[in-house]
């Protein structure tokens, strides 16, 4: 069976600039992110190394999973529909979210350092943010 890139590219947006796609590729990154939360604390203790271990938790890593597939499924409904106020802003207000989340726990409450694992999502936050915001006149219908 082939691979059919046609069809692959069916699936992604058709509104107009690269930020829908953005859209979709932190939504992929964030269903990884939340399938390795489910099965392995490896790269969730990884991200929280100024703690001891045994302090990153299944438990704690399942509810991690749970926020990142819930911010998923607002940014992927957002590379859809990325001209609908409410959903745009739901979609911003999501990476608001994980940048006050990372930046705490590195500036805050000093769990994580600014490693790969840390400096990954404050780069999707920040950029994502800074892109929303500079965008929103081009994207939101009034």
């Amino acid at each position: 069976m082939a691979f059919d890139t046609e069809a692959v590219f069916e699936l992604l947006p058709k509104d107009e600039g690269l930020l829908p796609k953005w859209q979709l590729l932190v939504v992929a990154m964030a269903v990884f992110n939340t399938i390795q939360n489910f099965a392995t604390l490896k790269l969730t203790r990884k991200l929280y190394t100024r703690v001891a271990p045994n302090h990153v938790t299944a438990l704690q890593a399942r509810t991690f999973a749970v926020w990142t597939l819930t911010a998923a499924i607002v940014r992927g409904y957002a590379a859809y529909h990325i001209h609908d106020k409410r959903i745009y802003d739901m979609a911003l207000f999501t990476y608001l979210i994980a940048f006050g989340h990372f930046s705490s726990e590195i500036l805050i409450f000093r769990t994580a350092r600014l490693n790969s694992a840390a400096l990954s999502p404050v780069i999707v936050s920040t950029v994502s943010l800074i892109w929303m915001l500079r965008h929103y006149d081009f994207y939101v219908t009034p």
